[in-house]
């Protein structure tokens, strides 16, 4: 039986919880509308257990467990993990705890027995990213500001691991491989970064492929392909089976580092040589500072994560081959504005729901396979 649940949070203005069920005509109807005190803001299902824990804009969470034909969702306990609206769940079956970020500014972990507060982290911003590492006990929070924290967590104490920044706009997503141990970051940037953990060399790989802020993420890790979904419908499923290359850090010059005209700034050099300064760009392939007339081409390099085509100069425009061209992604539209995902590896089914109150359900096993 196929049963879809969704929360009714600020994007539709309604206090509901509804568990839809997949009829004999192949339809979905719902079995259960249940009323929330608060509008539901986000929320996380384990199947094994049936439990449905559901993060409210007052700051409360509620569990539930839902009946085994899904016809019934039983109120186990409620608490109040935040201040203000609860931006993340994450239920760890291993360990029973639930992991929340809150608009308060902060992270925290209950035990999802008693329902009693275990510890908290305060991060800079209001966090939209979270995952947990079962093995190593580590939690990644990304939040509005930018950073990536990680954190290690005991059983009623957390200590700093360290924290990242390399997006311009705040994290809106994270998605964590645990067996290439790699940590994917999405922004508002509209830019996506992949993170190095395990490697242990800093490697950080960016990946452009949307044209609006980048809602979720999520991995197949049987097939290595992460799936993007972003505010301007776009469903991207990335192939990270291939060998990508980090792009350059753009550098500093006072004149083209292709033809030495001086750009606007560098009066001494606009004097001497009696020419009018020019504007700076930058090469995407090579990170050197160049004039316009230096950096006419434009081309996608796919394999640095621009599956769109980007300023280029005009020496690496020459030395790119058409092999290199070559897409490593796929770009579907999902028609509607995404806000909300849920990606079910096992069945290869991906679940959007947009501002237009929609919910899509896609069989995404042709293109993620």
């Amino acid at each position: 039986m196929g049963a879809l649940v969704h929360g009714g949070g600020r994007v539709y203005q309604e206090e509901t919880v509804r568990v839809w069920l997949k009829r004999d005509s192949g339809q979905y109807w719902p079995s259960i509308y249940h009323a929330m005190p608060s509008p539901c803001s986000c929320m996380s299902f384990n199947p094994e257990t049936r439990r449905l824990s559901i993060g409210l804009d007052n700051g409360t969470i509620s569990e539930f467990i839902l009946s085994e034909d899904y016809n019934k969702m039983t109120l186990v306990k409620s608490y109040q993990a935040h201040q203000s609206r609860v931006m993340m769940i994450l239920f760890v079956l291993e360990m029973e705890w639930v992991l929340s970020t809150g608009q308060d500014k902060h992270f925290t972990w209950h035990c999802s027995e008693s329902g009693q507060r275990l510890g908290g982290y305060r991060t800079s911003a209001g966090a939209c990213g979270l995952q947990f590492d079962v093995e190593t006990r580590h939690v990644f929070v990304g939040d509005h500001s930018g950073q990536v924290t990680i954190l290690k967590l005991e059983q009623e104490s957390c200590s700093l691991v360290t924290t990242f920044k390399g997006h311009t706009g705040g994290v809106t997503a994270l998605c964590w491989d645990p067996i290439q141990r790699v940590l994917f970051s999405g922004s508002s940037d509209h830019s996506i970064i992949m993170w190095d953990i395990g490697g242990r060399k800093g490697t950080a790989i960016e990946l452009q492929g949307h044209n609006d802020k980048v809602q979720s993420l999520s991995y197949a890790h049987h097939t290595r392909q992460l799936i993007s979904c972003g505010a301007d419908g776009g469903i991207v499923v990335w192939n990270m089976d291939v060998e990508r290359q980090e792009t350059p850090e753009w550098l500093d010059s006072d004149s083209c580092q292709k033809c030495d005209q001086p750009f606007f700034w560098n009066f001494k050099q606009m004097w001497d040589s009696k020419k009018i300064g020019l504007r700076q760009h930058h090469c995407r392939k090579c990170g050197k500072a160049v004039c316009g007339k230096c950096s006419s081409k434009r081309s996608s390099i796919p394999l640095m994560g621009f599956e769109f085509e980007v300023r280029v100069c005009d020496s690496c425009h020459e030395s790119i081959t058409d092999e290199e061209r070559a897409p490593t992604a796929t770009f579907h539209d999902s028609k509607h504005n995404i806000v909300h995902v849920h990606f079910d590896a096992t069945r290869g089914w991906l679940l959007t729901s947009g501002t237009d109150k929609v919910i899509k359900l896609w069989d995404m096993t042709p293109v993620v396979s």
